[in-house]
């Protein structure tokens, strides 16, 4: 369930918190607010509330939330409420405890300490709840240490050293967990990683708190390093008349040392002790237990199977078996040469080993048939190097590590080992170059993670770097390490190197899939689709994605995000990226890659083309080169494109690093083209800062080469986002530019598409005959050239001057008209916007029924294309039609709901009408203090964006509400602040506020168009 924004989240939090209790409207107001709330807290807490009802009744929980004399009431039984049952269960867990049952008692703290997904209430910056957060958390840690003890006390250490790690590393200065793990290493015949943990507690109490470790921590130490008998784990009595157990034989031992300073991955290991150490049922009884360990080169796959392999060790008391198949290396390790290694090791003599494969796997399955063992097999390439090796009793177990998934392994359980985060890059950092100097920069250090990529090889080389250079700071290998072409050349170390491991893996896979790799480094972008890869390579589609599977297979990209088929797309990690560039700058000539990069962007350009068209209506336009044409199929193009809103969310990166580099690469029409092609997607899907960047390098790309089309195009898309942004005096000047521009390369439509675009800032500034005389030469272009969107447009806003001039009728008439041309053309965009206008002629009619269906059929079409701020408009609209027809309840509902999209959508405007728009319905509804609220923001919105009649008749609510406030004077204020505004706009709309606000003109009679 999508709860909503921040604020209606912590509302719910605190009415669970207090749940069946009445919580004052004012510790509502403290939670989200803090000490300073604003004058508008008490309305914003009740939306939250109004939400949250319609979020619980649409999913079936009427009357969840109560209102009381003095505040609001969550009701809830305590089964509903985690926090509830947790400590219900914690109780339980107690009595059954202090009553002389530890099993019980481990059963009921195992129930409860499962309720837990994660930090309570994580993601709710409120100090309020952030207090019952941290109690909550204490109380979780608690429980959770004595359940372990109790745990402990009951034999079970082997089983709760993976456990015990993870929380230590979380919390490094609980002083009983810290006792409680090396207990359970102690008595799991790990006595030195039991001292290990005191030494590194002690090291981090003394840097931290300047303290030593408590008195009881200290004699536990002494305990194990004399190895008291106190600490032995407790003992079943010996059946009686059991015979002495015999001496256990030597075993196997191959596995390498576990890492010192193993960092994080503790889910991981824990999934390998699961899957290794728990009895399964049914048929997978049978099955060997298999994990293969997956992941990129460097990411540290070796490492988590040593460690998780060190952490099962005494469920395998006949050995473990180890050995490095090497499948980057062009002659890898075969399983011939592995069994014979592993038969001599279980001690068969080199005269009686067979010679053939079968013989040795045979030979090896037979020596393991009564044995449990574990045997780890790292850095894998294929099924066929293991299959070989697997035994074949189900008490021995296998740890494959491997950077393909092995997908022809049956029964495998898949543990994926991904990049550190930020926290984890960190500490590896501090455990190599030292805890106090990583510190002493932090700022630096996670630069420096984030340079590594957050790859362990590339942290552990860092880390290297700095532990043999005291004298380097931290920023100093920052430093060295941004400049790109000297990454890889940084990040080596003694015989470790990033460059090296990559190669590997580079030269193990094929030709035309290195040529891929290479190509795919041409692109900024560090996400791309699998048509890119076809045009890269000039290949039909289905090639270029068996390649990038190939190199998905190898972990030199990666498969992101849901999409599937000719929707997948791909990414390269940064080293990956970097290690590909200089791979294409060795091996692909100049040339080859001039022609890729072209082939790309020419390629997005038609996509971005025929998704514009199938979405808006907008159809393809005519290329000037026609190899353009003939990058990508026709079929392929309409399967990318079938949802365009869709396409052009998951192409907006590649979209906005390709205008960059068209301009970069002195492909200038393509730059241009580019951009003003996208901005129509920019401006529905209100990505404002990706319009005016693209838009800022096309220009100054056009204007390097002398290209007026170009700069005329660019000015005129510039002006509409300076126009989005109500940055109106911008706007002009571009708009301006463009027509004179358009007029010296002769294009008369595109010139008339910029006179509208003057015409309209001309009506909303009440140059009503100017703005008039506009749209009347623009729309004689369009009917000349047949442009009927354009046209329907042109009549849409000239019904916008009839209704200004109080003429719906004729409003209606042109209306109608733009309806049945938009409709041919196919825009949906503006078939929804001339709805829109049509409804606001009904309201002026006093038409409310009309209105409001219009403003329906409106709502329809914004939501199908996903058009936030057409959404806001139309619901401001039904909600505006549904007050005047008394409906108060539909029209509170639509205008609330009218508030996200405009906030959402940055659009001002519609921001501004909402609140007026809220403003008149809690005037109506009598409450002139929050119509106040609402009227005051909606009249510095108008006034920021220079919109006069609007203002003035915001003002004149406003005028109203304080006067039934009692607030004479802010009311004198604002009535002649609407006066002096109106007195400049000579129009009906003009009078009827100047009539509302009492006073007539002289003379009686105003303007109007003829």
């Amino acid at each position: 369930m999508d709860l909503g924004g921040i604020r209606q989240q912590t509302v719910l939090a605190v009415l669970l918190l207090d749940a069946n209790r009445t919580v004052a409207t004012g510790r509502l107001m403290e939670a989200i607010y803090g000490d300073d709330p604003p004058a508008t807290s008490r309305a914003q807490v009740q939306i939250c509330i109004s939400a949250l009802r319609r979020l619980f009744a649409a999913h079936g929980g009427e009357e969840v939330i109560v209102t009381r004399s003095q505040g609001y009431a969550l009701r809830a039984d305590d089964e509903q409420i985690d926090a509830r049952r947790f400590e219900n269960l914690v109780l339980r867990a107690r009595r059954a405890r202090d009553g002389g049952d530890p099993e019980e008692a481990v059963r009921h703290y195992r129930e409860a300490l499962a309720l837990w997904r994660g930090p309570a209430l994580e993601g709710i910056d409120s100090r309020l709840a952030q207090s019952v957060a941290t109690r909550l958390a204490e109380q979780r840690i608690t429980s959770n240490e004595d359940c372990l003890q109790l745990e402990l006390d009951l034999g079970r250490h082997h089983e709760l050293v993976g456990e015990l790690t993870r929380l230590v590393e979380e919390y490094p200065l609980r002083e009983r967990l810290l006792g409680q793990l090396m207990t359970a290493l102690y008595r799991s015949g790990r006595q030195a990683e039991a001292l290990q943990v005191y030494r590194d507690a002690r090291r981090t109490m003394i840097d931290e708190l300047g303290i030593e470790p408590n008195e009881r921590l200290q004699q536990l130490e002494h305990a194990i390093l004399t190895s008291d008998e106190s600490l032995d784990a407790p003992q079943a009595p010996a059946p009686a008349g059991a015979a002495p157990q015999a001496p256990v034989p030597a075993v196997p031992g191959m596995l390498p040392a576990g890492i010192a300073d193993f960092i994080g991955r503790a889910e991981q290991v824990d999934v390998i002790r699961r899957r290794l150490t728990v009895a399964s049922d049914g048929a997978a009884r049978f099955a060997v237990p298999i994990v293969v360990v997956t992941g990129r080169a460097g990411i540290g796959k070796t490492s988590v199977a040593v460690h998780a392999a060190h952490s099962v060790m005494e469920h395998f008391p006949d050995g473990q078996l180890f050995a490095n198949l090497h499948s980057g290396v062009s002659r890898p390790v075969s399983p011939l040469q592995v069994l014979e290694r592993f038969l001599r090791t279980l001690g068969i003599p080199g005269t009686a080993l067979p010679d053939g494969l079968d013989e040795r796997a045979e030979t090896y399955r037979t020596l393991l048939a009564d044995r449990r063992m574990l045997i780890v097999l790292d850095d894998v390439g294929s099924e066929s190097q293991v299959l070989p090796l697997l035994p074949g009793n189900p008490a021995s177990a296998v740890i494959i590590t491997s950077r393909s998934r092995l997908a022809g392994l049956a029964g495998v359980t898949h543990v994926d080992v991904d990049l550190f985060d930020p926290a984890h890059s960190v500490d590896l950092l501090s455990h190599v170059a030292g805890t106090d100097r990583v510190r002493s920069e932090s700022g630096s250090a996670a630069a420096l993670a984030e340079l590594c990529g957050h790859l362990p090889l590339a942290l552990r080389i860092a880390g290297a770097r700095l532990a043999a250079r005291p004298h380097w700071s931290v920023e100093q290998l920052v430093g060295r390490l941004r400049d790109e072409t000297r990454r890889l050349d940084e990040l080596m170390h003694g015989e470790m190197g990033i460059r090296a491991s990559l190669s590997l893996t580079y030269d193990g896979i094929s030709e035309e899939a290195r040529r891929l790799f290479r190509r795919l480094a041409i692109l900024d972008s560090h996400v791309f689709s699998g048509w890119t890869g076809a045009a890269l390579l000039k290949q039909p589609l289905l090639e270029a994605q068996d390649l990038l599977d190939d190199l998905a297979d190898a972990q030199l990209v990666e498969v992101v995000g849901t999409g599937r088929g000719v929707h997948t797309q791909y990414r390269f990690h940064d080293l990956v990226r970097v290690f590909a560039r200089e791979r294409l700058a060795a091996e692909e000539p100049a040339a080859e890659r001039g022609a890729a990069l072209n082939r790309v962007l020419s390629g997005l350009l038609i996509l971005v083309d025929a998704a514009r068209c199938r979405e808006f209506g907008t159809c393809p336009q005519v290329f000037g080169e026609p190899e353009i044409s003939q990058v990508l199929p026709d079929e392929l193009v309409r399967q990318l494109v079938t949802e365009p809103i869709a396409w052009f969310e998951r192409e907006r990166p590649l979209l906005v690093y390709g205008i960059r580099q068209a301009a970069q690469a002195g492909l200038g029409e393509l730059c241009w083209r580019l951009a003003t092609t996208a901005a129509t997607f920019f401006e529905s899907r209100v990505y404002l800062d990706d319009w005016r960047e693209t838009h800022e390098i096309a220009l100054e790309a056009a204007r390097g080469t002398g290209d007026k089309r170009g700069q005329a195009e660019i000015l005129y898309t510039a002006g509409s986002l300076s126009f989005n942004e109500q940055r109106f005096g911008d706007a002009r000047r571009e708009f301006e530019a463009a027509v004179e521009l358009f007029q010296a390369v002769g294009d008369e439509r595109r010139t008339a598409l910029a006179v509208r675009s003057i015409a309209t800032m001309e009506r909303m500034n009440g140059h009503f005959e100017a703005a008039a005389e506009d749209y009347e030469k623009a729309l004689g272009i369009f009917r000349s050239v047949g442009d009927d969107v354009a046209a329907a447009q042109t009549l849409h806003s000239l019904a916008q001057l009839r209704l200004d001039c109080d003429d719906p009728e004729g409003a209606k008439t042109m209306l109608a008209e733009a309806l049945t041309l938009s409709r041919s053309g196919g825009d949906r965009r503006v078939t929804a916007q001339v709805l829109h206008r049509m409804g606001l002629a009904h309201l002026q009619a006093r038409e409310f029924g009309l209105a409001a269906g219009a403003f329906e059929e409106a709502l329809t079409v914004v939501r199908e294309i996903g058009d936030s701020t057409g959404e806001a408009f139309s619901l401001h609209g039904l909600g505006i039609a549904r007050l005047r027809q008394g409906r108060i309840a539909e029209a509170d509902a639509m205008l609330h709901q009218a508030l996200e999209p405009a906030g959402s959508s940055r659009h001002r405007l519609a921001e501004a009408q909402v609140l007026a728009g809220l403003g008149e319905l809690a005037l109506v509804s009598g409450d002139p203090d929050q119509a106040t609220v609402h009227l005051r923001r909606s009249v510095s919105l108008f006034r920021g964006m220079q919109i006069p009649l609007q203002e003035a008749e915001a003002l004149t609510l406003l005028s109203e509400a304080l006067r039934a406030s009692e607030a004479d004077a802010e009311a004198d204020e604002a009535r002649a602040r609407a006066l002096e505004l109106t007195e400049r706009l000579d129009v009906p709309a003009g009078r009827k506020i100047r009539e509302r606000l009492g006073v007539k003109r002289p003379g009686g009679a105003t303007r109007t168009l003829t």
